[in-house]
């Protein structure tokens, strides 16, 4: 389970993964914070009609299961003033998402990012902005790392590069060729590549990955990276010795294949990974 820590007032607070990859703060740890039993503090926000109005409303538009009928029965039990609710009894009464109820080692309950603001104002504003200034530069640190991340994996594919353009510049393309068609050859070879190493063309990664940032070279993983490099310099090759595209396509599926099964295991590429 891939944790990570943030200190807001001297207090630090676990987020976990949760549904979707997405941000889920300890309501415990923040709560801890405080004077007082930390689960008397998250019985207390969820028996208020206000908190659960929110968390309706936030299930109803990220949760297509959420249950309906029965939110609109916790919702007429709000005027009993001997009303009870706990993470667990909205979790099983609901089909809710946004909360999750742990046991164990980094146990209590934990909320996505949204409804842990939410239930840190409830604390006290003073926490909640300091919640939010600490929250924003934790996203900022991680999106600078897989920025530099993303840079060092297409860097990769690209060192080989001038190899291969330089190949299909002299054996593939025709002197008097016009300058406007050029391009339509690179783009062919390109994606001679892409089919070796992922399968499909970028086209065709694009059509099922429409809201995807980037191309397919820049979702792919380190593996993946350091293969198209490699079948760079070896399709470099098959051209200058007059390979046709059918028989470099066999070779470098092949090839693909093959360096896949080693570089999966290669301790060096787990620390490129990490780094």
């Amino acid at each position: 389970m891939a944790k990570k820590k943030i200190e807001v007032q001297g207090n630090e607070l676990t987020i976990i993964n949760g549904f979707g990859d997405e941000d889920f703060i300890s309501l415990t740890d923040m709560a801890r914070g405080f004077d007082g039993e930390a689960g008397e503090f998250i019985r207390n926000w969820l028996r208020n009609g206000s908190t659960i109005q929110f968390l309706g409303a936030w299930e109803k538009v990220y949760n297509q299961d959420f249950n309906l009928v029965e939110f609109h029965q916790i919702k007429s039990e709000l005027v009993d003033n001997t009303f009870i609710m706990s993470a667990k009894k909205w979790l099983e009464r609901t089909g809710a998402i946004g909360l999750v109820a742990k046991a164990g080692r980094y146990g209590g309950t934990y909320a996505h990012n949204e409804i842990a603001l939410q239930f840190a104002t409830w604390l006290s504003p003073d926490f909640h902005v300091y919640l939010v200034k600490e929250f924003k530069r934790l996203k900022q640190d991680e999106a600078q790392k897989l920025d530099s991340q993303w840079s060092v994996r297409r860097e990769i594919s690209k060192a080989n590069h001038p190899i291969f353009t330089e190949a299909v510049k002299t054996n593939l393309i025709p002197s008097r060729l016009p300058k406007n068609q050029t391009g339509i050859v690179y783009a062919s070879e390109s994606d001679l590549l892409n089919m070796a190493v992922f399968g499909m063309t970028a086209r065709e990664w694009k059509s099922i990955n429409p809201t995807a940032k980037g191309n397919i070279r820049d979702q792919a993983s380190t593996v993946d990276l350091l293969i198209l490099s490699n079948l760079q310099v070896l399709d470099a090759s098959l051209i200058k010795w007059g390979s046709d595209q059918q028989q470099r396509l066999e070779i470098l599926t092949e090839k693909a294949e093959e360096q896949r099964k080693i570089l999966s295991k290669s301790k060096a590429v787990k620390r490129l990974k990490k780094k």
